[in-house]
Formats: structure tokens, sequence, C-alpha cells
């Protein structure tokens, strides 16, 4: 195993980390900046107000993009189990 092989997958593996999470984490961005400035614009400082909108749109995200999650992961996992000859030299 090389040290380029090591960086190789390591620079793959946060690759895909951060393409699977990305979405998930604009929607509860976007989602928290709305409520954030209908908070300030109205002077409603209710807790709760801010969790369940990002709760409720991080779910129905989730929803929306697990297929297409899940067939990056899957992608990942079998580049992963096809290079265990490489790991073992």
């Amino acid at each position: 195993m090389t040290p380029e092989f090591v960086i190789s997958f390591g620079q793959e593996a946060i690759k895909v980390t951060l393409l699977v999470s990305l979405p998930l984490l604009l929607l509860g961005l976007v989602v928290g900046l709305a409520v954030s400035i209908f908070q300030a614009t109205t002077q409603i400082q209710e807790i709760t107000l801010t969790f369940v909108p990002k709760i409720v749109v991080v779910l129905l995200g989730a929803i929306f993009f697990g297929p297409w999650m899940l067939e990056k992961l899957m992608a990942f996992t079998h580049m992963c189990i096809s290079q265990i000859p490489n790991f073992v030299r």
C-alpha cells in the first residue's frame, strides 16, 4: 500500500462524505436563515420555531435525496470492496 494510494483513498472518502451531506446541510442552512429573518422582522423569539421547520425540511430532503445519496454511498462501497486486493499488498 503506497502513500499515494492512501492519499487518493482518503480524498475520495472526503469527497463522497461532502457530496452526500451537502444537500441536507444546505436545506437546513436555507431554512434556518429564512426562520432567522422571520424572527428578526416579527420579533418572535420562540426557540421551537427554529428547530421544527429545519427538522421537517431535512426529513423531506432525506426522502427526496435519499436514493441519490444511497447510490453514491453504494458506488463508494463497491469501489472500496473492489480495491481490497490493493489494501493487502
